[in-house]
């Protein structure tokens, strides 16, 4: 029952389904739930494979794309979207650690957060367009490799650098308080790369070298610029990295 309740209350963090009353809110829930959030990245995938498929039925392979990047909009309540448009409104605007986190705290959005998250859907929709090229089995499997691995890169951020934003504001502040023990995160790892083994080319594998390393990246550099992390740089790593996933399928398939 315990990996139900967890299981259900990633599902709760990280997207707007309703979950039964009797699963019971408890902070350790949601710190030991994270080893789930990939899992809930293939149910979103799944579902954005299917929104796509029902909707090419009867419009064009772009509606339908738009319509598949809709659903996971409206799913998470743009969720990670958020996240980007924070992320870079704050390191755009901000040259102080201090001043950073004071605008990333800031609800509204201006002109640096409105310009990635306008980029970052434009680039989603081309990437998946020519990645439709190579075939709709191909297709809905990097839908949900998208989804499942760039959530389990984003959580393993909270492993790797210090949290640093006040925690008795952030909706984060039970994940920023643990760290996985490798038990724990052996089975985020397996639901965030599962998705790759059923690509009919296992050459596709070598997309996680240039995903890690962006992952990577973007921990130095917040590291860098903040000391550490925030609940909407996780938001912006879980986006950025999803664009880097589908790039790098684009290319890799260019090449073989």
């Amino acid at each position: 029952m315990r990996e139900i309740y967890l299981f259900f209350t990633a599902l709760q963090f990280f997207t707007r389904v309703p979950i039964p009353k009797w699963v019971p809110y408890k902070a350790e829930y949601l710190q030991d739930s994270r080893k789930y959030f990939p899992f809930i990245g293939i149910l979103l995938g799944a579902v954005t494979c299917l929104f796509f498929y029902v909707s090419k039925q009867v419009f064009s392979v772009e509606i339908a794309i738009l319509i598949s990047m809709l659903s996971s909009i409206f799913i998470t309540g743009a969720f990670h979207e958020d996240g980007l448009a924070d992320t870079f409104d704050a390191f755009g605007g901000g040259y102080t650690p201090e001043k950073i986190l004071t605008i990333m705290k800031d609800s509204r959005i201006g002109t640096y957060g409105t310009v990635a998250v306008i980029l970052s859907l434009a680039l989603k929709f081309f990437f998946l367009k020519s990645i439709y090229l190579e075939g709709d089995y191909q297709f809905y499997c990097s839908l949900i490799l998208g989804h499942s691995l760039s959530r389990f890169l984003a959580s393993t951020m909270v492993d790797l650098l210090p949290y640093v934003q006040d925690l008795d504001i952030s909706k984060s502040k039970p994940i920023a308080n643990t760290k996985f023990a490798i038990g724990q995160f052996i089975p985020g790892l397996i639901f965030g790369l599962w998705p790759l083994v059923f690509f009919r080319d296992q050459l596709v594998f070598l997309i996680l070298f240039p995903s890690i390393a962006f992952a990577l990246y973007l921990g130095w550099y917040f590291r860098r610029k903040i000391g550490g992390y925030t609940g909407d740089c996780l938001g912006a790593t879980q986006q950025m990295t999803e664009i880097v996933i589908y790039a790098s399928l684009v290319v890799l398939w260019k090449f073989i």
